[in-house]
């Protein structure tokens, strides 16, 4: 499947797009794109209702495609999706969304066991595996769905992604990189992407993965 908006360009430039004003997104629909099956690797359903015992985190790091395999890979997380959020336009698709005019961000939705793996660990993961100084781009992915972003459930979560963001921005300053421009923003709706872009990385082992952090671990 093509991914939109992939040109070559040096990894440390900043790109800088604005987000559409509110009359300027697309419509959007009222009926959610339709999701059938299962995980494709945990084989739980994507949608909720989700364990009780179970936490919600949301992320994005550029390509969802392989930001979802970074996760559903952790011992203890429950089942993750990806979709799109962030925005404005109502059950986008993934075209729209690659306009550039729904303010979407493709994100992953991570449910998982807090008593098994911890929040902090999901933020150490999500700063290690891509870079969040760029803008509105990853890598070569270059767009406003690419952005970084941490959407918190809850005022914890909040507190605990300011201060990993704080953390890791000292981490990156001693390599001489620059300022962190990722997005930490309360929750948004969540729109499932399609069902082809579910565990796409599952199905197509050898297909485009776009994450690639700075080289500088978290700790």
């Amino acid at each position: 499947m093509q991914k939109f908006y992939r040109f070559p360009a040096p990894k440390t430039t900043q790109v800088d797009i604005p987000l559409p004003p509110g009359d300027q997104a697309l419509p959007g629909r009222n009926h959610a794109l339709p999701i059938t099956e299962p995980h494709r690797v945990l084989g739980r359903p994507l949608k909720p209702p989700y364990p009780e015992s179970c936490q919600e985190a949301v992320l994005g790091l550029g390509c969802f495609w392989g930001a979802e395999r970074l996760f559903w890979q952790q011992p203890g997380v429950h089942v993750t999706a990806v979709g799109y959020s962030g925005g404005l336009t109502p059950n986008p698709t993934y075209q729209e969304v690659c306009s550039g005019l729904t303010g979407h961000a493709e994100v992953v939705r991570i449910i998982f066991d807090p008593e098994a793996i911890s929040y902090s660990r999901l933020l150490e993961l999500f700063w290690e595996g891509h870079d969040p100084t760029q803008g509105m781009r990853q890598g070569n992915d270059i767009g406003t769905q690419y952005r970084s972003m941490i959407q918190y459930q809850n005022e914890t979560q909040r507190t605990l992604a300011e201060q990993s963001r704080e953390h890791y921005q000292r981490r990156l300053a001693e390599k001489g990189i620059g300022p962190i421009t990722t997005q930490i923003v309360s929750s948004r709706p969540f729109y499932f992407a399609e069902q082809a872009h579910q565990q796409y990385l599952a199905l197509h082992p050898d297909g485009y993965c776009g994450l690639g952090g700075c080289g500088v671990p978290f700790q």
